[in-house]
């Protein structure tokens, strides 16, 4: 099996995609991650759902998880304007997730292997320069764990 057999469609956000568009697409798919393309449609990153989160937080909350509690609850609409100000590029800039990227004939434990080394939730697959879909984690273990039919 290759990894063009198993590749899905997903959703892809540019660099200049607001960031509350990228996490409205996470949370209403609940995906694990957006492929992230430069601005020539080349796959460039992956924006994973935990680096979303991580930037509502201030970072100085992020340092001291106790201020959370002494600060209670800040208003969703103040997390809306921190993402409705920032983009895609904002929120991989600072801490890149590599993207896993394979050619649609490599093989699935090409794909394990290479998930499995970079940590990542998510791969792309490719034909040239042109992205054929992807493969989640969670569509791998879909796979493996399918019971003898």
């Amino acid at each position: 099996m290759r990894a063009a057999d198993i590749a899905e469609p997903y959703p892809v956000v540019g660099l200049d995609t607001p960031a509350l568009v990228a996490a409205r697409l996470i949370a209403r798919d609940r995906l694990p991650g957006l492929v992230v393309t430069d601005r020539d449609g080349a796959p460039k990153a992956v924006l994973p759902a935990s680096e979303v989160v991580r930037f509502m937080v201030p970072d100085y909350v992020q340092d001291d998880p106790t201020l959370a509690g002494v600060l209670g609850e800040v208003p969703l609409h103040q997390i809306t304007a921190r993402l409705n100000q920032a983009t895609v590029a904002d929120l991989v800039s600072a801490r890149r997730v590599e993207l896993v990227v394979l050619k649609a004939d490599d093989t699935v434990l090409e794909l394990a292997a290479i998930m499995a080394r970079l940590r990542s939730p998510l791969c792309a697959v490719v034909d040239g320069n042109n992205i054929l879909g992807v493969v989640t984690a969670s569509r791998l273990l879909e796979l493996v764990c399918e019971d003898d039919r």
